[in-house]
């Protein structure tokens, strides 16, 4: 059963059948030339462009050129007016020997675009071959008895020339025996016969010798002569006879030598000598050179090959002779059977190895084939692989273009490796095969595309100029430099990040990204651009990515101290009043950490204390607590130095120094200071003074407990000022973040007010903001709330 390819494979051979019959029809008429041969080299044959109706240069603009089968250039076409002229002199008796019209066919082709014409050149014959006889001599035989009218064949004599201009007469030598008479022969040669006039006497004249001419009617006319002696031997009154006066033939091109052709077969009546038979060619031209014939059998046997490209058909003359002289000839004519010995030709006229990609139907190569059998040996099928982009177009007779199908595409496919196959139709089929490499070439069809449609890149702030971060990477399928990639930085389309170029920067070769300066996780902690690729092709093509940068943060932040401040003109006194238990908040310690992560991590530490044993503080919330009750013999005053300390590697810490001042209770202002004790230790006691004290002392904190009831009030209603409640002066920083919970003031504990240790008066101050202006903080830090101080009496 026939397979698909098969199927497809014949359905392809029969469409460039009926493609070159319809050419070979459609181009028939030619442009015909004729010219005298032996015509000198140089000689102008016409001028083509005049007779093709082309403009002058037009051949030129459209790469005109002759193209002629063989290798011999015959021709020569001058592009720029058109002449065709002859490169040397052309015999027509070497080029087409006894062919008649002789005809030399070429082909005008015009590359851009591709067209065909057909030029026919006839050569016409001149008398430049004088008639020859292969023999100088001729011998006859002839018996006296022989009666006048006896008619003897004559070998003829050869001329290359054709027409008149070939053997058109022969004429012997005066003598009163013989006379010629010339007769036409079936393939338009003529031959002599030589007629008994006059009965011959041995006795008389045993030999006679005639000089037989031949003539062609040229102009001038040419000769040839030859001798014929003549021998008069005695009586022979009976001649051979062939059994058929026409043989014929046929012979394979590519039959064995020594094989028999075929066997002629003559009698004669006589007896003895004169009844014996000897077999001859009679003809013993070049043209029976490939034949040789048994003298006693009569079989004609091959012994040269046979090309029926060379000659087709062969006339030979057999001669039949007796002993006595007497002789009868026959015609053999042989027949030459073309076998399918020729494989068929591939010549190149163009050939483009190389194309664009993406280009239209594009003309590969042009070409031609030849076969030089004929009949179905000599035709042929012209076809290429079937997986391949291309096509074969019959464009005019036996020529060919080899196209593109679709446009290529390089990045799939950089080359195919056509094989042109031609196939004739013979038995067996002879086929030839020629294969081109076409090579396809880029186009910058592809743009860019990074490996990453984004990149996550970090940097460690504080980090040395100059520093590699990373690095972005694009691949482009093009090639050269339409795969070459020049990398540059882009800000954010929607959200331009200012200064970018003062940031980062880009090897614009290897995509490289370097920080250009130190970066400060506490003012940029993250930052977004694109990065494009583009292609060096022509136009150039480009790619984007997104790459996004994080700040790493690194502890170069000591921790700050909120409360109590450090920076007041008067230090701050917590008051402890003496009936305070174990666990009573005295204080809290509030700090924070512009880092992040582990970096803001804080811990506090009690370092120093004036009494070791009496307060203690919690690590991670920084309250300041008693660790026993107040005893009569701890002093007064009490110092307490506090460490705050990140989590940072290397840590870094800060102090803060806490006064606290014993009370026996919130009726007393304050404590007198040292002189005033020592000098109320000298005195009397005065019960005037002491009551007028009291009396102030009593009303002064029924003051300040209505005051501090109104604030407490204030507090209460969400930040918003009440009338009458003063507001803290001064820049407080916002947006500030209790780190792990701790570290800042919570709400449930607001300081309002405190005692100043210093003064002399008594008197009660509000504690004003006097908060140091705090480093910026990080885009993204948030801190909940505003910071307030807490009532120093410990009140909820």
């Amino acid at each position: 059963m026939e397979t698909a390819p098969a199927r497809t494979l014949h359905k392809r051979q029969v469409a460039f059948l009926v493609m070159l019959l319809f050419v070979w029809e459609a181009g028939s008429e030619a442009i015909r030339y004729s010219m005298p041969e032996e015509t000198e080299s140089g000689y102008l044959v016409a001028n083509l462009a005049e007779d093709l109706e082309l403009r002058v240069g037009e051949l030129a603009t459209r790469g005109a050129r002759i193209h002629y089968r063989g290798t011999r250039q015959l021709l020569q076409l001058d592009v720029q007016t058109g002449n065709l002229l002859l490169c040397e002199k052309l015999d027509r008796e070497g080029l087409c020997g006894a062919t008649e019209p002789c005809v030399v066919h070429f082909q005008l082709l015009l590359e851009n675009p591709v067209q065909f014409f057909q030029v026919d050149l006839q050569l016409t014959d001149i008398n430049d071959h004088s008639p020859e006889f292969l023999e100088r001599e001729t011998l006859l035989k002839i018996p006296e008895s022989v009666q006048p009218g006896t008619v003897f064949p004559l070998k003829i004599a050869q001329d290359f020339d054709i027409g008149s201009n070939t053997v058109q007469n022969y004429t012997v030598s005066p003598n009163s025996h013989f006379h010629v008479v010339t007769h036409n022969r079936g393939d338009g040669r003529r031959y002599p016969e030589l007629v008994l006039d006059k009965a011959l006497d041995r006795e008389d004249q045993p030999e006679l010798s005639l000089i037989l001419t031949a003539l062609d009617d040229g102009d001038p006319p040419r000769s040839g002569t030859t001798t014929v002696r003549v021998e008069v031997v005695d009586i022979n009154d009976n001649a051979p006879e062939f059994s058929q006066s026409l043989y014929e033939a046929q012979v394979p091109e590519n039959s064995a030598l020594s094989s028999v052709v075929v066997t002629v077969s003559a009698r004669d009546l006589d007896a003895g000598t004169y009844g014996s038979i000897v077999y001859t060619l009679f003809q013993g031209s070049a043209v029976t050179e490939p034949f040789v014939i048994d003298e006693r059998t009569g079989e004609i046997y091959l012994r040269q090959e046979l090309d029926f490209e060379i000659t087709r058909y062969y006339t030979v003359e057999i001669s039949a002779t007796d002993g006595g002289g007497l002789s009868g000839k026959c015609t053999v004519a042989i027949e030459v059977l073309d076998v399918n010995d020729n494989d068929p030709e591939l010549t190149m006229l163009k050939f483009n190895s190389s194309i664009p990609e993406n280009s239209p139907e594009t003309v590969v190569a042009v070409f031609s084939v030849s076969d030089s059998d004929s009949g179905d040996n000599g035709k042929m099928i012209c076809s290429i692989q079937n997986n391949l982009p291309f096509l074969l177009k019959h464009t005019f007779k036996n020529f060919y273009t080899l196209v593109t199908e679709s446009p290529l595409d390089r990045e799939t496919r950089a080359q195919y490796n056509i094989t042109i196959t031609v196939t004739d139709l013979g038995t067996p089929r002879l086929k030839t095969q020629h294969t081109i490499t076409v090579l396809v070439s880029d186009v910058n069809d592809n743009a860019p595309t990074f490996t990453q449609s984004s990149y996550t890149l970090s940097v460690p702030e504080n980090n040395s100029p100059a520093l590699h971060i990373g690095s972005v990477s694009a691949t482009d399928s093009d090639s050269g430099t339409n795969a070459q990639l020049t990398y540059s930085l882009l800000p954010p389309p929607h959200d331009p990040l200012p200064g970018l170029a003062s940031l980062v920067s880009i090897n614009a070769d290897t995509g490289q990204l370097f920080a250009l300066r130190a970066l400060d996780y506490e003012a940029l902690r993250a930052f977004e651009f694109r990065v494009r690729a583009t292609d060096r092709g022509a136009p150039p093509l480009s790619g984007q990515a997104r790459v996004r940068v994080r700040v790493l943060d690194a502890n170069d932040n000591a921790p700050f101290v909120l409360h109590p401040l450090q920076n007041a003109s008067a230090p701050c006194t917590e008051l402890l009043p003496r009936a305070a238990q174990p666990g009573y908040l005295l204080t809290k310690v509030v700090a924070v950490d512009a880092d992040a992560g582990q970096n803001a991590w804080l811990s506090f530490q009690l370092l120093q204390a004036s009494e070791p044993g009496l307060f203690s503080v919690w690590a991670h919330s920084g309250e300041v607590r008693t660790a026993r009750p107040p005893g009569e013999r701890d002093a007064p005053r009490q110092r307490l130095l506090v460490l705050v300390r990140d989590n940072g590697q290397p840590p870094l810490s800060a102090s803060v120094t806490l006064h606290v001042l014993l009370v026996d209770g919130f009726s007393q202002p304050h404590l007198p200071g040292p002189e005033a004790a020592a000098e109320r230790a000298q005195a009397d006691p005065l019960t005037g003074p002491l009551v007028v004290a009291l009396a102030s002392v009593s009303s002064l904190f029924l003051f300040w407990l209505l005051l501090f009831v109104a604030l407490r009030l204030c507090g209460r209603s969400g930040r918003a000022a009440l009338p009458g409640c003063p507001a803290p002066e001064g820049p407080f920083p916002g947006q500030l973040l209790d780190v792990s919970g701790a570290g800042t003031l919570a709400h449930s504990y607001q300081y309002e007010v405190c005692l100043t240790g210093d003064s002399g008066t008594g008197e009660f101050k509000f504690l004003k903001p006097l908060f140091p202006n705090l480093p910026p903080q990080s885009a993204g830090a948030e801190t909940e709330g505003n910071i307030a101080v807490r009532n120093s009496f410990g009140f909820p």
